[in-house]
């Protein structure tokens, strides 16, 4: 090999798969000889000479492009105060965990030992060949003003001191929405701001820069007014200090229209709101307690639209809207600074996004059937999977028209379309159901507890809130196995269904499956031997209402899970056979598989009436299906049985549900090549539409998909999720991970608020009809 290619292939190889690259490209291989060649010595002195020579190519061959140092000396962390960079690093971690997760940018967080301005400026100017950003964190005022600024000056990569700024741009994004459905003019309206630290200056300074002025506010700190009598306020406090010497709070409050607290928890009265003016918007911001609780505004003022830093409320006001995707618009057009356009660009976005319509799978995740913009929603949620290819790109082009983007961005939909490929929506499926699940938890029966997965995934649910574990099995065994791998179940019931103990219970659910079976194949002693099996036991409990949903297969064979369901539980109305369907969590998206465990070779009107239970499921997860019929052939293509069979299934499915986004039968390649299907079937449904369901012919080849594309690393795989079911009990793989069991917990939960919430609407209907049935006997 030519001296000339190895140079040429160590150079791609170390441009390949850089995180700081806007396009999305595999992480490099580092497998062979030969690839560990390339990655260190001899092939690593290329890239070295290609950057001595030019030192921009930093951003082409190392990681500098996505890596943000999140730095902090510990002077101001949370609520805590001046604790120390040690005692804080926690903190930190947890901002690299959300930049991550939120934006897809990579940390180092820095705990510096230097309460010194001045020496922690030379300290992080001294880190800037590391690094894309500077996220500064959890630095005292006034220190942090000074020092935010002489980096600002110093270095060429974009700083942000977020304690400041975070909030601000968040709460500006509300306030200007707020001002919107209060009919309130920003250049008119009076201010009190109770807090003068970094938050409260930043905040204040950025609602100035909407329009705000500054005559208008009246500041508070820890000694009361700022007026410019004081001797002791700093200069950029000044043009806020309009208070007179006896001026209170409570007088403040009198008449104003917005009340910004950033200070102490409990500091106003529900009196001051109600002197407030009409239509007032309040943002009480102290973490954890507000100045004002939730309820107490609201019941104080019914024309009041109110904001608090907490997640228990609505209109939470959370940096999480912000510094990842600041950050992300920064670094992705190589910006020199983070400067006031770039953060009412931010503004702006948020507000905006808040006005359109959301995705059902945000209001799903909060367990809401239709967020829309009012008074209890001002602000974006923060699980809202639109925020990335929103506030970026407006970050990023805020950059390039002030002047200080470096790398400016040419194809805006493809910047856009590769945004939402970084962090796959499938990244956010999973921790949207968990989100639902937290809000409501439910009663889940684990059927074999005496398991160590299962009692870690038990575990996990409790301390998470995800739902209330019952296990079932040996108790000396189920605590043995617990006390051995540090597994806490206090507080989490076991029941053993062969002990003497639950002997009452097990009987009354032998007479009651007695009951459903006695004439198809059990006798009397056969329910109560029964009732001493796990499955049925667990199974019984969801029936009686003494759980809610049951969770089980993790050692035992398919069809001796499903058969207790069938036989105790039995299936929905309407229902003649049950499917089994996989969520897959993909890069494109969550991606719907059935049938895949369950019906062999169904025929059409079967195919049909899985495709239908598919379909249920997946609008009770607030999602769109769009399903493509798969065979291997395409719309007639082939005139086989098993073509038609697709094709008249699908058929069936359009009677019974003509708005169904459906169509088949057509090859899977097909399915995803939507430019190949417009092409050659113009007709089809699917044009121009995401496939999120696919619909397979047979099991055999619904069980070979979701097998190839979980083991090859396509796809994580959650499931199977049986549909058809009266109550929900779910089947777990065999040898099922830690996680793949918590994944399936949710789901149980979510199907099990569902089908509760059903139940109470069909309790309702049924009420409505009787009362309006009585009415029409009693007016006959």
């Amino acid at each position: 090999m030519s001296n000339e290619l190895r140079k040429q292939q160590a150079l791609e190889y170390h441009a390949k798969g850089r995180p700081g690259k806007i396009e999305v490209i595999p992480t490099k291989e580092a497998k062979t000889q030969r690839d560990l060649s390339l990655a260190y010595s001899p092939g690593v002195a290329e890239p070295c000479k290609e950057i001595a020579e030019n030192i921009e190519n930093v951003y082409k061959y190392t990681a500098k492009g996505n890596l943000v140092g999140v730095i902090s000396n510990g002077t101001a962390v949370l609520g805590l105060g001046n604790i120390g960079p040690e005692a804080g690093k926690p903190v930190m971690e947890g901002k690299g965990v959300l930049f991550k997760i939120f934006a897809d940018i990579d940390v180092f967080d820095i705990e510096i030992n230097e309460t010194d301005p001045e020496k922690f400026v030379q300290i992080v100017k001294a880190l800037e060949p590391t690094f894309g950003g500077i996220n500064l964190e959890d630095i005292k005022a006034p220190e942090c003003f000074y020092i935010e600024t002489e980096l600002k000056k110093q270095m060429n990569i974009p700083v942000m001191h977020d304690d400041q700024h975070g909030t601000a741009i968040i709460s500006a994004a509300a306030l200007l929405n707020a001002l919107e459905l209060q009919k309130k003019k920003i250049e008119k309206s009076r201010f009190v701001v109770n807090g003068a630290g970094a938050a409260a200056i930043s905040c204040s300074k950025l609602y100035v820069a909407l329009g705000a002025k500054p005559e208008n506010f009246l500041m508070f700190d820890r000694k009361g007014v700022l007026h410019k009598g004081r001797n002791d306020i700093e200069e950029l406090k000044l043009p806020f200090a309009n208070g007179k010497e006896n001026t209170t709070l409570e007088s403040a409050m009198n008449d104003a229209d917005v009340f910004i607290g950033l200070s102490a928890g409990n500091t106003v009265t529900q009196a001051m709101v109600k002197s407030m003016a009409k239509n007032p918007i309040v943002f009480a911001m102290a973490n954890p307690d507000p100045e004002i609780s939730w309820d107490d505004a609201t019941s104080a003022r019914k024309d009041i639209i109110m904001a608090t830093g907490r997640s228990d409320y609505p209109n939470q006001v959370n940096n999480v809207l912000g510094f990842p995707y600041i950050f992300r618009g920064a670094l992705d057009v190589r910006a020199k600074h983070i400067n006031e356009e770039m953060k009412l660009a931010a503004v702006r976005a948020l507000a905006e996004l808040t006005k359109t319509a959301v995705p059902d799978i945000v209001n799903m995740a909060y367990g809401e059937k239709h967020i829309t913009f009012n008074e209890n929603y001002i602000i974006p949620k923060p699980l809202d999977p639109r925020l990335l290819a929103t506030v970026a790109p407006a970050v990023a082009k805020a950059a390039m028209e002030s002047g200080v983007a470096q790398q400016p961005i040419t194809n805006w939909d493809t910047y856009i379309n590769n945004l939402n490929k970084r962090l796959g929506i499938e990244n956010q499926m999973m921790r949207l159901i968990g989100n639902k699940a937290r809000r409501n938890p439910k009663r889940i029966v684990f059927a074999e507890a005496d398991n160590v997965k299962i009692l870690k995934a038990a575990q996990i649910v409790f301390d998470e809130g995800v739902g209330y574990p019952i296990l079932l099995g040996d108790v000396n065994k189920i605590q043995t196995i617990a006390s051995k791998n540090g597994i806490d179940l206090t507080d989490i019931p076991i029941f053993d269904p062969r002990s003497d103990d639950s002997e009452d219970r097990r009987n009354k659910y032998a007479e009651l499956f007695f009951a459903k079976r006695g004439r198809k194949g059990f006798n009397a002693y056969e329910a109560k031997k029964v009732m001493k099996d796990r499955n049925y036991y667990g199974c019984m409990m969801v029936e009686c209402g003494d759980a809610d949903c049951m969770i089980s297969g993790l050692s035992k064979n398919y069809p001796d899970t499903i058969r207790p369901a069938l036989q105790v539980i039995g299936t929905e109305e309407g229902v003649k056979k049950i499917a089994g369907m996989y969520l897959m969590l993909t890069k494109r998206g969550p991606l719907f598989l059935a049938d895949t465990t369950v019906n062999f070779n169904p025929t059409a009107e079967e195919l049909a009436e899985i495709t239908l239970l598919v379909a249920k499921e997946i609008r009770q997860f607030n999602l769109v299906p769009r399903i493509a019929m798969l065979s291997y052939s395409n719309f007639g293509s082939s005139n086989s049985a098993e073509a038609r069979l697709v094709a008249e299934a699908r058929a069936i499915v359009k009677k019974k549900m003509p708005s169904l986004v459906i169509d088949g039968e057509m090859q899977a390649s097909l399915a995803f090549n939507n430019e190949l299907l417009k092409e050659n079937y113009p007709f089809s449904e699917l044009v121009d539409k995401d496939v999120n369901t696919l619909i397979f012919p047979n099991l055999s080849s619904g069980n070979v998909a979701y097998n190839l594309m979980k083991e090859i690393g396509a796809a994580d795989a959650v499931g199977p999720i049986l549909l058809g079911l009266k109550k929900p009990v779910h089947i777990l793989q065999l040898g099922s991970s830690v996680r793949n069991i918590l994944n399936m917990a949710q789901i149980a939960v979510v199907d099990a608020q569902l089908k509760s919430e059903t139940a109470t609407e069909e309790i309702i209907k049924k009420s409505r009809w009787w009362k309006r049935s009585r009415k029409t006997t009693k007016d006959k």
